[in-house]
């Protein structure tokens, strides 16, 4: 279900929000246990063509919530700034929801892969090392974007 943006003169171009996506620092990941009891997370991620990667370990919270549930929300706040005399928040953001499927051997070599550049641009060499001796215990997910939704005060 995608929702209508109520406040339509914040709204940011389908442009604006990818570019807010790529270059945010962490997202938070929003998902639901079988029960409906929310849970979010923040973590690091990338944008690969039209689908958001992130890595993790084998087990835990989100990723029993996943297979309850696949179906998710990922959000994103780039710059902000209160502004007290005038009661408000300079802010940005983007919401993207979709279904979270797990990724396996040259497209989880590439989810990781693609976390170097954005992460550790100094140490790509290095990171491929580090990632295929922690292959084993790390999974890695996809997020199919389905719907973006970018907002902006600025």
């Amino acid at each position: 279900m995608h929702h209508k943006l109520r406040n339509k003169k914040r709204g940011i171009t389908e442009e604006e929000a990818r570019e807010l996506l790529e270059r945010g620092e962490y997202g938070i990941l929003s998902t639901c246990d079988a029960d409906g009891q929310p849970y979010g997370i923040p973590l690091s991620y990338c944008v690969i063509d039209d689908a958001i990667y992130f890595h993790c370990a084998v087990e835990g919270h989100k990723l029993e919530n996943i297979t309850a549930n696949n179906r998710v929300s990922f959000c994103v706040v780039g710059k902000t700034e209160v502004l007290p005399d005038k009661f408000t928040t300079r802010y940005e953001s983007v919401v993207v929801s979709g279904r979270a499927t797990e990724v396996y051997d040259t497209e989880k070599q590439q989810g990781m892969e693609g976390l170097l550049p954005k992460y550790s641009a100094g140490f790509v060499e290095k990171g491929i090392t580090y990632i295929n001796a922690d292959w084993g215990q790390t999974r890695v997910f996809k997020i199919n974007i389905e719907t973006i939704c970018g907002k902006a005060r600025r």
